[in-house]
């Protein structure tokens, strides 16, 4: 078994094409060795913004040997009366490259048959490389790509070397003009030089010793400890440490290839800044780590991570500083101007941005979210009616400010800043802040239930318009984002254990648009089935009972927190013998059944015993158990229903349903369709067999 090293040298690569690229090089591997029947060992990827690499361990010399039987025509059809072969063998054999000479006749099931049988020699690892390495190359896929000079392919940046070594010697593989070589590149600042490469085994120590961290979780570690160090260096670390952000702690790595930590300081008086402000400041253009007091309150002063090493701390530090400092003014003047006009005052300027070419204005869509938002208050929130209004009329208005203008990622919280600052209420400003939460997947849900409501109105007007105007996402096209959108009103209402009726509020939600859109039936069924989807496939993500999803969802699917606690009371209940016994009985009823939804039962027309009993029996369970369907106590209901194992089993054993007399078939079928009825009240338990 030998090893294989693969390094992709490239000007920088931005921060987020790395870990997906890295992703993509070690599945296309893979992918191929196993198509090529290669065995090998274990599979890494390393990088940094000027390198990707794939280290392969115990890689096969060779594809192993293979032998063939490739069965062909009939002897009958293969060989005429005289023993002479026919152009179906001819044809055969000459589509697999030999002689006819070459078939054997063989028995088979079905008689006689030709078989070819074909010896295939393993072509050696070496041979099969470069066309492995072109297509590792030809299979990356990046958010944009680019060509440079004369090239015919695209990659993410323009590539500078290429490093090919199969067991220390060298693979016969060119790129672009580039040919491979055992060639790498030193940090470009502080190594700037060529090194020569040995293999997998001394590739991490090779690149370390011209100052490259190649391994991106020990590169990560690194910037962790930088900036720790950098403000313990600095400040006094009883009373200081750094604000860490986990993403920004990602990004940061992916932008260097060695860290290096320097903490600076700004002027207090951009401690004014809200501290949402003033962090994206720092974060979103500088890729700054803020820092905090013990109570994680926000002093002035950051930590920078740089690529080279630091030979002057004071100049390194200034120049940071400097740069900072022109961007946090620039965040102040904004703050500073944005203050003079109020929220409100800024309402009627909404008619100038366009919220969707076919949908309208975003001053029209804030007056449909006010609306909505008054039908979800006075069902969820009715003490604080008004507030929630007024947060929805205020909670667009902030796209209008510099701010967000300058930091879009801000908006929601400049909203509420300025909210604050006009004498609007706290629970109004909070509103307006967290009516966009959860941002994403994942991501932290509304504290409160005025924003969780203006939260609610906004994605359902969004959702419920697109749907109308036709603009559904397909496959991996969604440009407004409807599938996060469903996902967030999902979390927002099962957060809140909300009773909505989705049919009902969507209908509201589209009755809105007035005729920009196609409000009907078809339309809200189309939304409503739309966010069933996520809603599954949300559920099984989270490890829910697939089946238990499936009875519930494919019977009905309106109020989702009704839909959770009947899915989670058939999950809980499967594991009951008598209800496997029951579901598989349920599934007999409803194949009988099929379209009866007559449900009347003549207690006269009931003959053998086993039916008056199974017929005794669901009347008091009906009756019995209708009240803790109403009051959603699906636990209690199921394991009530389970009482009706026994006679539907002695039911289906004395009785026959198709009886020769109408009316007691039809008697019949009503009682199983009136069990199917029950049941159905909570899924379709037939779709739960073991």
């Amino acid at each position: 078994m030998s090893e294989l090293l693969f390094e992709i040298g490239t000007e920088e690569l931005p921060a987020g094409f790395q870990k997906p690229a890295l992703a993509q090089l070690r599945k296309n591997f893979i992918k191929q060795a196993k198509e090529l029947n290669l065995v090998h060992g274990i599979v890494e990827t390393l990088g940094t913004p000027r390198r990707l690499a794939l280290l392969v361990e115990g890689l096969a010399a060779s594809q192993p040997d293979a032998r063939e039987e490739l069965m062909g025509p009939s002897k009958q059809a293969g060989f005429d009366a005289e023993g002479n072969p026919t152009k179906a063998a001819m044809g055969f054999a000459r589509s697999k490259g030999a002689d006819v000479s070459d078939l054997k006749v063989v028995e088979t099931d079905k008689g006689e048959y030709l078989m070819l049988v074909q010896e295939r020699e393993g072509v050696a690892t070496i041979e099969l490389l470069p066309a492995i390495l072109e297509g590792l190359m030809s299979g990356f896929s990046f958010a944009k790509s680019m060509r440079w000079g004369d090239n015919a392919s695209s990659f993410a940046r323009p590539i500078q070397w290429l490093v090919a070594l199969y067991d220390g010697k060298l693979v016969p593989y060119s790129y672009e003009g580039i040919s491979a070589s055992n060639m790498s590149r030193g940090h470009r600042f502080m190594a700037n030089e060529d090194v020569v490469m040995d293999g997998v085994a001394g590739y991490r120590k090779t690149l370390q010793d011209v100052s490259v961290q190649v391994d991106p979780e020990e590169r990560r570690n690194s910037v962790l400890i930088e900036i720790e160090k950098a403000v313990a260096d600095t400040l006094d670390p009883n009373v200081a440490k750094v604000a860490v952000d986990e993403a920004l702690v990602d990004t940061v790595c992916n932008l260097v290839e060695k860290p290096f930590g320097v903490c600076g300081s700004f002027d207090e008086k951009f401690l004014q800044l809200p501290d949402e402000a003033l962090i994206t400041s720092m974060r979103e253009h500088q890729k700054y780590f803020p820092v905090v007091d013990q109570d994680k309150q926000l002093l002035p002063h950051f930590v920078a991570v740089n690529n080279t090493e630091v030979k002057d701390i004071n100049l390194t530090r200034t120049g940071h500083e400097r740069v900072l400092r022109a961007r946090l003014e620039d965040a102040f003047f904004f703050f500073a101007g944005d203050k003079e006009k109020k929220l409100d005052d800024r309402f009627d300027d909404l008619t100038g941005i366009i919220f969707q070419e076919k949908l309208g204005t975003m001053l029209a869509k804030t007056d449909r979210i006010v609306k909505l938002t008054r039908l979800l208050a006075e069902q969820f929130v009715p003490d604080s009616v008004e507030d929630a209004c007024r947060a929805a009329r205020l909670c667009k208005t902030d796209l209008l400010t510099g701010m967000v203008g300058e930091f879009p990622s801000l908006q929601g919280n400049m909203g509420a800043a300025y909210a604050l600052n006009d004498g609007e209420t706290a629970a109004v400003a909070l509103a307006i802040q967290e009516h966009y939460y959860p941002k994403r997947a994942g991501a932290e849900l509304p504290s409160s239930a005025l924003g969780a409501v203006v939260g609610l109105a906004d994605r359902l007007d969004t959702l419920s318009g697109c749907f109308g105007i036709g603009q559904i996402p397909t496959g991996t096209t969604d440009p407004f984002g409807l599938r996060r959108i469903s996902l967030a009103i999902l979390y927002i209402v099962e957060q809140f254990d909300w009773t909505l009726s989705l049919h009902d509020i969507v209908h509201k939600a589209l009755s809105l648009y007035g005729d920009k859109v196609n409000g009907g039936a078809e339309t809200v069924e189309q939304v409503v089935t739309f966010i069933r989807g996520r809603f599954v496939n949300d559920q099984l993500a989270t490890g829910l009972d697939g089946e238990a999803v499936d009875a519930v969802v494919s019977v009905h699917f309106d109020d989702i927190n009704d839909s959770l606690k009947k899915i989670r009371a058939l999950a809980a209940i499967r594991g009951e013998d008598a209800f496997a016994v029951l579901a598989a009985s349920f599934k007999r009823i409803r194949n009988i059944i099929k379209d009866n939804r007559t449900t009347d039962v003549d207690e006269a027309l009931l003959k053998e015993d086993a039916e008056k009993e199974l017929a005794a029996v669901f009347m008091r369970l009906d009756t019995e158990v209708q009240p803790m369907l109403d009051s959603h106590d699906y636990d209690k209901a199921l394991a009530a229903m389970l009482a009706l194992k026994a006679p539907v089993d002695e039911f289906f054993n004395e009785v026959m349903v198709m009886d020769e007399d109408e009316s007691v078939r039809s008697n019949r079928l009503n009682l199983l369709t009136a069990i199917s009825v029950l049941f159905l009240k909570v899924g379709d338990i037939s779709k739960m067999q073991q």
